[in-house]
Formats: C-alpha cells, sequence, structure tokens
C-alpha cells in the first residue's frame, strides 16, 4: 500500500470515532428504572420502654459496729485479789461491785492518819483557846492550823484508797473474760475485765466528700451484718464528724441501732445503707440502651419505624439500669439490642419489646 493511501486509512478511523464520541456525548442520558435501586432492609432491633420508679436517693457504705460504752476494768491501788464478784459473760448493774482487794493494810494507815487529825484537832482547839487570851504568838497558832489541815488531807487521801480497793461497775452492761484470778497480787493499771454496753450499739463509718453536705443528724439507715443475713438492723444518725479525714477525703459519721436482744456485738462488720431523703420519681432505661462516646451519653428511640439518635442526661447507676435525668420521657421505646449498625433516620424492625422493668 502506498504512503497516500495508509494516510487516508488512519483519517477514516480517527474521523469515525470522533464521530462515535460526539453522538454519544450529545445524546441524552437513559432514564433510570426505579426497580434498580437497592434500598437497604430495617435494621433488626430489640427495644424497651421507658419506665418510671420511686428511687430513694442513698449511700452505701462499709462500718464497724462499737459498744454504747466500752471499759476495761483497771485497779488504781495495787494489792492481793480478795474477792471475784461476777460471772464472766452475764450484765451488771452501774455500781454493783466486780471485784474486791485485801484492805489491812489500807485500812491500817487510815487508822494512823485519823489518829493523827485526832491529835491535831485537840492541839488546836488548845492553841485557839490560848490565842484568845493572847498567851500564844500568832506564828503558833498558825502553825496548829496548818498542821490540822495536813492530817485532814492525809485522812481524807486514805479514805480515798481504802475505797479504791473495791472496783465496781461505772455502767450497766455485760463483763467479759476476766484476766485475773483470786489471790493474785496485781499492780495498778492491770487490766482485769472488760465491760460492755450493748443497748443500744454505735455505728461508725465514713463516706466520700461529695456527700457532705447532704449527711446530716436524723438521717435513717439500715445495717446488715454477715452473722444475720436475712435481718436488716434500723439506726439513726446522731452525730457526724466537723472535719474531714485529710488522707482519704472522707466525713466520719456515727449512728445507734437498737439492740434490745443483743443480737449485735462490738467488732461487727457491717454494710450500710443511708437514706439522704424521701423517695422521688425518677425514669430508666435498661444499661444496654445506652451509647457513650467520651462524657456524652445518646440513645436510640424507635419513632414511626425508625431510629432517632437522642442525647440524655444520666444520673444514677443501679444494677442493670440507668437513671435518665433529661432526653426521655415515659413510654418511650429506646433500642436495647443492635446499636451498632443503626445510625440516625434508619429504618428498622422490632424484634421484641420489654414492656416492664427488669428484675432488681
Amino acid at each position: 500500500m502506498s504512503r497516500k493511501g495508509f494516510a487516508g486509512l488512519v483519517l477514516a478511523a480517527s474521523l469515525a470515532v470522533i464521530s462515535g464520541w460526539w453522538r454519544y456525548t450529545a445524546m441524552p442520558p437513559a432514564a433510570v428504572s426505579p426497580a434498580d435501586v437497592r434500598v437497604p432492609p430495617p435494621a433488626a432491633v430489640f427495644v424497651a420502654r421507658v419506665w418510671a420508679e420511686s428511687v430513694d436517693d442513698a449511700i452505701d457504705a462499709v462500718g464497724t459496729l462499737l459498744a454504747d460504752e466500752s471499759v476495761v476494768i483497771r485497779p488504781e491501788v495495787q494489792g492481793r485479789v480478795k474477792a471475784i464478784h461476777f460471772t464472766e459473760g452475764k450484765p451488771v448493774r452501774a455500781g454493783e461491785v466486780l471485784i474486791e482487794l485485801e484492805q489491812d493494810e489500807y485500812r491500817a494507815a487510815l487508822a494512823q492518819s485519823l489518829a493523827q487529825q485526832e491529835l491535831d484537832q485537840a492541839t488546836f482547839a488548845r492553841m485557839k483557846a490560848m490565842r484568845e487570851r493572847a498567851h500564844v504568838s500568832a506564828q503558833q497558832y498558825d502553825e496548829a492550823v496548818s498542821k490540822l489541815k495536813y492530817s485532814n488531807a492525809l485522812v481524807e487521801r486514805d479514805r480515798v484508797l481504802l475505797q479504791k480497793t473495791v472496783l465496781r461497775a461505772p455502767f450497766d452492761g455485760i463483763v467479759g473474760i476476766r484476766q485475773v484470778s483470786i489471790g493474785e497480787y496485781i499492780d495498778k493499771g492491770k487490766a482485769l475485765v472488760n465491760l460492755e454496753a450493748l443497748d443500744p450499739v454505735k455505728l461508725d463509718f465514713k463516706v466520700p466528700e461529695k456527700y457532705a453536705g447532704a449527711v446530716r443528724r436524723g438521717l435513717a439507715l439500715t445495717a446488715e451484718v454477715a452473722a444475720y443475713p436475712t435481718r436488716a438492723f434500723a439506726g439513726e444518725v446522731y452525730a457526724v464528724d466537723p472535719r474531714l479525714e485529710e488522707e482519704s477525703r472522707t466525713l466520719r459519721v456515727r449512728a445507734r441501732l437498737p439492740n434490745r436482744d443483743r443480737a449485735l456485738r462490738p467488732g461487727m462488720f457491717a454494710h450500710v445503707h443511708l437514706a439522704l431523703g424521701a423517695p422521688r420519681r425518677t425514669l430508666f432505661v435498661p444499661e444496654s440502651a445506652l451509647v457513650v462516646k467520651g462524657s456524652s451519653a445518646s440513645v436510640f428511640r424507635v419513632v414511626s419505624g425508625r431510629a432517632v439518635a437522642t442525647t440524655v442526661a444520666i444520673g444514677a447507676r443501679y444494677k442493670g439500669k440507668v437513671e435518665i435525668v433529661q432526653g426521655l420521657a415515659e413510654g418511650d421505646s429506646v433500642v436495647t439490642e443492635g446499636q451498632v449498625k443503626l445510625r440516625d433516620g434508619a429504618p428498622v424492625s422490632v424484634l421484641e419489646t420489654l414492656e416492664h422493668p427488669p428484675a432488681p
């Protein structure tokens, strides 16, 4: 083929390509049939109704039981134990004799000081009469007065020491296990037996700093102990420490619990439930309905077959449920399963609706 013929062939092919491209771009596009557009099926979800419930604003804490009054009986004088008048573990009354020490030495000391007191009183009487007649000097009279005062003081001291050989119960209570025997010689300050007042008992516990403004005298509480798992012991706050503990930033609170049957004992560990006020009505959703992102929380409401993303303000959290402070109304339907595949406005298909709050 000649060069002219080949050039003509290339030109004709180029014109044909350009002509076809022009006709394609100039023609209007063909209409798209609605049947060709695929609409995603509704997402299958489980929902629950928002419900209202009465709740108590309360604090759960742990504490320790204490005796209403507690003391270890210790002698203030030394001596040999003469008698023990109590039975271990039994109640005693205030003023009842618990232990007696031998008194012979103390009685002898008192008799000696009484004799000296009698002599000094006689001397003082003579000095007084002679002073009135100016037969003795003022100094001699003053010395007689001072000596009588001194002997009076010795008599009072020895009388008190004799009284201290008898140890009495300072209040009504239960005596513990004695640590002394009859005939034993004991020194001052030796622990002999403990005495506990058990009705009522005290309960000490601590609450976080954020509750410092809410805790006050008169608040009711209940306490549970491991020894009686089916009982709840009612009590009342009667003292709040004015100072927070700096290390833990907690506030120490003390309550009293009636203990007529003496079931509660000092040293027991107690779980405390402290009510902060009257019950209030509030809204709840299942915990699984929440979608938390950072510091914000939301739920998907189901409205007319579509998921509506709704921001909510939450309050207290309980086991399996969350308090809703703002954003929902009682009876609203919220998605509890299937949120991962949802977006705002997406169609949904409800598989099951929970109409009642979950069991506690």
